[in-house]
């Protein structure tokens, strides 16, 4: 794809990158159209106005061709910073799009020591981890949420359900270390497990597992628990 290297900005084009920025927070980003979006990405000044912008799509084709272009290409068009900026945008959406689509799977306690244990094995202290899902145990995020001593970790609900919610998580597990390198759940995590799980049911973000994690291997506390699990009860 080759372009003239003609200039398609003018100054005195509005409404400016500015009022978009205003419209951002006021209304969100799908709000937009791809116009205004794509100013945004440009950035301050006379080419980064949302009817420039508009220029520069009908100049390219559209959206899924800028897509493609490389910054050689649109150099011409909208100078060297802009044109690294532009592909360096679209290069996100793209890893953001297969990260997505290949989402490692969390749905068996195997899958959480995996994930976690480099994290947390040879600490001399417990740490406390959540994992957030989606709806087919696909991992979103891990968080860690409190860091102790080595005898215990202090954690608080607010802090547990903060990422979960920001993640849009369908479910989380909790996850914790046991530097002692006994992975045995003890009293404290099952009450904690089951006090975090009634909060999860309230803010319909349930709590799928809580898997402890030791030198000696670990355990799945819903595992552990087996039906009580379930009925929230401590075993």
């Amino acid at each position: 794809m080759q372009h003239a290297a003609v200039d398609l900005f003018s100054d005195s084009d509005k409404p400016t990158v500015e009022r978009t920025r205003d419209r951002v927070w006021r209304r969100g980003t799908t709000a937009l159209g791809d116009d205004e979006l794509l100013a945004m990405v440009l950035g301050p000044g006379a080419r980064s106005q949302p009817a420039n912008a508009a220029a520069l799509l009908r100049s390219i084709g559209s959206v899924a061709e800028l897509s493609r272009a490389t910054p050689r290409e649109l150099v011409p068009l909208v100078g060297t910073s802009r044109a690294a900026r532009v592909a360096a945008a679209f290069e996100l959406g793209r890893r953001a799009i297969q990260a997505t689509l290949h989402r490692e799977s969390v749905g068996r306690p195997e899958d959480v020591y995996r994930i976690a244990a480099p994290r947390m094995l040879g600490l001399a202290q417990e740490i406390f981890l959540v994992v957030g899902v989606d709806i087919r145990n696909g991992l979103l995020d891990v968080v860690e949420v409190a860091r102790g001593t080595a005898i215990g970790v202090e954690v608080h609900p607010r802090e547990v359900f903060r990422p979960l919610i920001r993640m849009s998580a369908a479910g989380g597990v909790l996850v914790h270390n046991h530097p002692s390198g006994d992975p045995t759940p003890s009293p404290e995590d099952l009450d904690l497990t089951r006090r975090l799980r009634a909060v999860g049911q309230l803010l319909g973000i349930p709590i799928i597992d809580h898997v402890v994690i030791a030198q000696q291997g670990f355990r799945s506390i819903a595992e552990w628990l087996g039906s009580d699990f379930d009925n929230g009860g401590d075993g």
